[in-house]
């Protein structure tokens, strides 16, 4: 059964955050240092690359996923959120990418074959995570030159094809374009993806998620939920949605909005706010075509 398939016939529930849950592990500086040769003496502190934790403490990767699908996750996403060069450069650790992302797929991939293995009782995806980079290429960082930019969009385009490459190679069943803040980043991102896709001859399907800066809708760009979705529409991607942005019930008129107005499955997963008594809020993602949008939230 394909994911298009498995859509049709029900809601599949995402997993939550991976930072978050991280957080909950108390891990400390040594349990992200990559180099365990200890030559750090010219690097940031490693606290906080969350990304490295796929190879440097994939036993906490591994047991979140566990724990995910435990709790009714059908889909789980590769932490992996800012596993390509331009963010890893922050940690001066832009040469990890491809180890980066195969470790990351091993791990979601080995939780979810486990999963089945154990008779969950339902196929269980893995989703490429792809986060925004910590850069757009729309806003200038200069307030007296708009005209500046702090990233091109081929660089971007090269950043997201070196780690969607590694994605599909380790073997993701999606992707997940998400927290989109900036339409450009995203269509550097879809370029990417699916040029990866002709040179392995697969097509695999793209989520793409964005998130709102105000409570009028808009992204941090200043681009309307309307205007982006118009902005995708070229691409042929399984779902579209909001996440981070606000709360459940302050994301709904939005969600009201992308379900109206787009042609393909809506995915929520709100922000949770303040993690409470061990509870996570699971993000789930809602099938519907535009003879069933009266159904949706």
């Amino acid at each position: 059964m394909t994911i298009h398939e498995d859509l049709s016939r029900r809601i599949l529930i995402l997993d939550g955050a991976m930072g978050s849950m991280i957080q909950t592990y108390g891990l400390e500086e040594a349990d992200f240092l990559w180099d365990k040769a200890g030559a750090y003496s010219d690097v940031p502190p490693q606290k906080g690359n969350n990304d490295v934790l796929s190879l440097t403490r994939p036993d906490v990767i591994l047991d979140i996923h566990r724990r995910y699908l435990e709790s009714g996750a059908d889909i789980i996403t590769t932490n992996t959120f800012s596993a390509q060069r331009i963010s890893l450069a922050d940690y001066h650790c832009a040469h990890l990418v491809r180890e980066l992302n195969l470790a990351a797929v091993r791990l979601a991939r080995q939780a979810a074959e486990s999963a089945m293995a154990n008779g969950v009782g339902r196929r269980c995806y893995v989703a490429g995570d792809v986060g925004p980079t910590n850069t757009t290429a729309s806003l200038s960082p200069d307030v007296d030159n708009p005209a500046a930019c702090a990233v091109t969009y081929d660089e971007l385009y090269a950043a997201y094809r070196q780690q969607i490459e590694a994605l599909v190679e380790g073997g993701v069943d999606l992707l997940l374009l998400e927290t989109v803040f900036d339409t450009l980043n995203a269509k550097a991102a879809l370029h990417a993806a699916h040029d990866v896709f002709d040179d392995f001859h697969r097509n695999l399907p793209v989520m793409v998620s964005m998130t709102v800066n105000d409570r009028g809708g808009h992204t941090l760009s200043g681009q309307s939920i309307g205007a982006f979705l118009t902005s995708i529409e070229h691409v042929d991607v399984l779902s579209v949605g909001l996440n981070c942005s606000f709360g459940a019930a302050e994301m709904l008129p939005f969600l009201r909005e992308v379900a109206r107005d787009s042609r393909c499955a809506v995915s929520c997963h709100p922000n949770a706010g303040l993690r409470t008594s061990g509870e996570y809020r699971r993000r789930m993602l809602r099938y519907h075509t535009p003879a069933h949008c009266s159904h949706c939230p």
